[in-house]
């Protein structure tokens, strides 16, 4: 999962993506101070 924080008018707000590329893309277009982050499950079997 992918989450991008934007910090934008005294205001928080956070968006998740399930892709890199999708979140990468809407990172681009969004304005203010922003943050792209990975969430990584450590019991989710793909990464076990």
């Amino acid at each position: 999962m992918w989450v991008i924080t934007v910090y934008a008018n005294e205001n928080t707000t956070m968006f998740e993506f399930d892709t890199e590329e999708e979140a990468r893309e809407a990172f681009m277009k969004i304005p203010g101070c922003t943050i792209l982050t990975e969430v990584v499950y450590f019991n989710d079997p793909c990464f076990a």
